[in-house]
């Protein structure tokens, strides 16, 4: 296999819509592994969602995988020509703060909590995919931040966090579409 693709979940846990995109990225020189954050495999409903939330932040959060998620990188990076992180949400906050390894590319999709790690230089092509709208904060000040950071292409895209997920409230059909087209070109 030439490449590897890793994939970091939101606060839902492997379900049904990371293991999508696992199938959307595999292919005959692409191996695609989805990487539970969770032990056993937990996954949580979107009904569950602030269950979910409180889960990753006081289990899992955004130090301690860290290491455990660089130590893995680094392996696949002497096994492979090329190394791609792609993450959604909290797995897509995680995915920018291991930018800085030498990647081949790194995606993070609707990834709110890198406004916290502006601080970040990533080393590798970085494409940032963001809703237009959060209910959190003001996107278009970590947009503003993010378009002078090298490496780093942003892409809004109309709808909410999950606006890739047809499971998800959301969903926005014709910018998941856009935005699935626009990472396959990227990696």
């Amino acid at each position: 296999m030439k490449r590897k693709v890793f994939i970091l979940h939101e606060i839902y846990g492997v379900n049904n819509f990371i293991q999508e995109q696992a199938s959307e990225f595999s292919d005959d020189q692409t191996v695609v592994e989805c990487v539970a954050l969770y032990p056993e495999g937990k996954v949580f409903s979107y009904a569950q969602e602030e269950e979910a939330y409180a889960y990753f932040t006081k289990e899992v959060g955004f130090d301690a995988p860290i290491e455990q998620l660089s130590q893995q990188l680094r392996i696949a990076i002497e096994q492979y020509e090329e190394v791609v992180l792609i993450g959604f949400s909290v797995g897509a906050t995680l995915a920018w703060r291991l930018s800085t390894l030498p990647l081949r590319r790194v995606v993070c999709v609707y990834g709110s909590r890198i406004r916290q790690y502006l601080d970040i230089r990533p080393s590798c092509p970085t494409l940032v995919l963001m809703p237009s709208h959060e209910k959190s904060f003001d996107i278009n000040e970590m947009k503003h931040t993010l378009q002078h950071i090298h490496f780093v292409q942003i892409m809004q895209f109309v709808g909410e966090h999950g606006f890739m997920d047809e499971q998800n409230r959301a969903f926005h059909l014709e910018s998941a579409l856009h935005a699935r087209s626009q990472i396959k070109n990227f990696i």
